[in-house]
């Protein structure tokens, strides 16, 4: 009897630099990583559809559409809307970092990178998807507002609301500890899971992405001047 071996997670890559693509590529297959990739923003968007990857390593400088209007149209496409997106770039600067997160990226990785980082990061963005066996595999209902941490979603007043791997985890993290503060270097720790790679604008920019998912149900979320963020019972 043929055991089949267990299917790999699948990444798109995409970049136009071959030397950039074979790195990545390369280190992604020795972490146990499928990679399909694309060189410009057109395959980028045919693969992202057709491929159906567990997650995006977006270039952001590319030929014809770039890395910033891919990410907006993934994150309007019910079919990618979900997928994390990791941006890769040789630009630095805040701004374009803020810029990418506030377009819907999950993360922001500046060239040169190291390898070993791009993969830890991986891992980590997909493991925010992946329910957990304890507290958090349970159904939340505030009024209207519902988080269904086994299902992974996430409803106010029926309808239901797309967010991101991050997003999801960010909102179930504050839902979890209701009442009480939790500073951005606190969830930094806790919804990103890292210590020092990630600055606490990223807090901030997410928390701002995700109040405008939510609409009316961002009155959940309470803004501690100072310190951070709390989810109150409205």
């Amino acid at each position: 009897m043929l055991i089949k071996a267990p299917l790999k997670p699948k990444i798109l890559v995409v970049d136009d630099e071959p030397e950039a693509v074979e790195l990545v590529e390369f280190n992604l297959e020795q972490a146990g990583f499928s990679v399909v990739t694309a060189s410009d923003g057109a395959e980028a968007l045919t693969k992202a559809r057709s491929a159906s990857p567990r997650l995006i390593v977006l270039d952001l400088m590319l030929p014809e559409i770039g890395g910033l209007e891919i990410c907006k149209m993934l994150r309007r496409d019910p079919a990618t809307a979900g997928i994390p997106i990791i941006m890769l770039t040789a630009k630095a600067a805040e701004i374009d970092r803020v810029l990418g997160l506030e377009l819907g990226a999950d993360d922001y990785i500046t060239k040169p990178f190291s390898p070993r980082e791009l993969v830890l990061r991986v891992k980590k963005l997909l493991q925010r998807g992946q329910v957990q066996p304890k507290e958090e595999s349970q159904v939340l209902r505030f009024g209207d507002l519902v988080i269904d941490n086994p299902r992974h979603m996430v409803t106010y007043k029926g309808s239901a609301i797309e967010l991101t791997a991050t997003e999801f985890k960010l909102l179930s993290v504050l839902a979890q500890r209701r009442g009480r503060v939790q500073s951005r270097d606190q969830l930094l720790r806790d919804v990103w899971e890292y210590n020092s790679l990630v600055d606490t604008r990223t807090v901030d920019t997410h928390m701002r992405r995700l109040r405008e998912k939510l609409g009316g149900a961002a009155k959940f979320l309470d803004t501690v001047r100072g310190v951070g963020y709390r989810f109150v019972e409205a």
